[in-house]
């Protein structure tokens, strides 16, 4: 299966937690980054998914918002640091490669304002923030 989103990260579930309705599934990319994607516990019982098991997680480019300093308290579970490898912009939208530290990339899709507004350029260091409910999980 081909998928159109442009973050596949692979890695190695870390642990599942189940509750009534929704689990929330740790993973260790290749990176050594920890990602977390919150799915329902329906999804995750038909996966099978369990500590040790490879998995790819999917994150949609414009689910990925950048920092560009160290972000206070916050829910946002997936906080991945990295630096800033290609801009490309559009009429609105400008779309930017991040290297993750650790190594693996990550593309993030944000408007031409926000880019202006951080002032991002190549070679800029930033916080890439993934919501744990915007990460999907895949297996082979």
């Amino acid at each position: 299966m081909r998928l159109s989103i442009r973050n596949q990260l692979d890695g190695t579930i870390l642990s599942v937690s189940r509750g009534e309705a929704m689990a929330a599934v740790k993973a260790r990319l290749s990176s050594g980054q920890d990602l977390t994607a919150a799915i329902t516990r329906e999804s995750a019982d038909e996966l099978q998914l369990v500590a040790g098991l490879p998995v790819t997680m999917l994150v949609k480019a414009t689910d990925v918002a950048l920092a560009t300093g160290t972000v206070g308290d916050v829910s946002i579970r997936n906080q991945l640091p990295g630096r800033i490898t290609s801009l490309t912009g559009g009429a609105a939208m400008t779309t930017l490669k991040v290297a993750v530290d650790g190594g693996g990339a990550l593309t993030a899709v944000v408007t031409n304002d926000a880019v202006d507004d951080l002032d991002l350029t190549e070679g800029d260091e930033v916080l890439a923030l993934v919501k744990a409910t915007e990460v999907s999980v895949a297996v082979d």
